[in-house]
């Protein structure tokens, strides 16, 4: 049996990867949550084969690839990642990783993907292997917030690629953050942070299958004329600035509703942007939404621009009433 180290702080893709593997693979599974479980875990010799994410809490897996290196441990690492950016490509295969696979991973492409290393033999041509594998476990237990993460990771991914390319940088992705609030609550969070420093944003309706909600875009006014820079624009005015906030916008919001929508099985129809302070405000916002609903569910993703001092705090946030759809969706999901 083969030593197989999976590791990715989401239970919903642990479960997703490890129902894809190969059934005629005979591996030996070990989870971890995390960098540092994760290299306990080689240390201890359960992770001949590492199935590694990137984007983890306590360490990342740029950070497991380097002290793989460092401490000359022997793995063999394909990396599986909701970060899709070329250069993350490049930067994983750089410190060792033996290939990248986006995330969810495809059965067929994974198989390919083991084969071609010579991590698995090949079925005999006399009695191959049909249908998609399929690979349970019940210690596999996820709830809806971890997997509503999970999901959300996968779109942002795809959001920041996007963005990566066409400002020509690379995006540094956190862990998204899913909450329940009340409305007030949130609404006070925000107007605090407007008045404390000078942002911008942009917010636009998005509703599809019973599923609606408000995305918010925030960013600092500050940070405009680099936007614009690394754009190659300049802006002569207010409307010029006001159209690059909104291009931004669409790129962020556009990618990441459609990294959801692809995953969940949804279809959403999107309202023009507005950006807030012009045709409308915060307060205007959420006294429109107090009437519609008490509570939102609230995913939060902060992008961050390497080398610049650039980052883009995006909230997906989901009318009260869209919760029990979109549970209904991410159970049929995660089933």
């Amino acid at each position: 049996m083969i030593p197989l180290l999976v590791c990715d702080d989401s239970m919903m893709a642990r479960k997703q990867l490890i129902r894809a593997l190969p059934l005629d693979w005979p591996v030996h599974i070990t989870q971890a949550s995390n960098g540092e479980e994760a290299l306990e875990a080689i240390r201890q010799g359960q992770g001949q084969v590492v199935l590694l994410d990137l984007t983890m809490p306590v360490m990342d897996g740029y950070q497991v690839l380097s002290r793989i290196r460092a401490e000359g441990l022997k793995s063999r690492v394909v990396v599986i990642s909701g970060d899709i950016q070329e250069e993350a490509q490049r930067r994983v295969h750089e410190l060792g990783a033996l290939a990248f696979i986006r995330k969810p991973a495809d059965p067929d492409e994974l198989r390919d993907t083991l084969i071609r290393l010579g991590l698995l033999r090949p079925a005999p041509s006399t009695s191959p292997v049909s249908g998609i594998p399929v690979r349970t476990d019940p210690d596999l237990r996820v709830n809806f917030r971890d997997a509503l993460r999970e999901v959300s990771n996968v779109a942002m991914g795809r959001a920041a690629a996007l963005l990566a390319r066409v400002l020509g940088v690379f995006v540094q992705l956190p862990v998204p953050n899913v909450n329940l609030f009340e409305v007030s609550e949130l609404h006070m969070a925000l107007a605090d942070a407007q008045r404390g420093e000078r942002l911008s944003a942009v917010c636009q309706g998005f509703i599809g299958e019973s599923i609606a909600g408000e995305a918010l875009l925030l960013f600092h006014d500050a940070e405009s004329a680099e936007v614009a820079r690394l754009l190659g624009c300049r802006p002569q005015g207010e409307n010029e600035e006001a159209e690059i906030q909104l291009d931004l916008a669409s790129i962020l919001i556009g990618a990441c509703l459609a990294g959801i929508a692809e995953q969940i099985d949804v279809r959403f129809s999107q309202g023009h942007p507005q950006l807030l302070g012009r045709h409308s405000s915060i307060e205007r916002l959420f006294q429109l939404n107090n009437r519609r609903w008490r509570k939102t569910l609230a995913v939060e993703i902060s992008y961050a621009i390497e080398d610049h001092n650039l980052h883009f705090d995006l909230l997906l946030l989901f009318t009260e009433t869209s919760i029990a759809r979109l549970t209904q969706k991410i159970h049929y999901l995660m089933d």
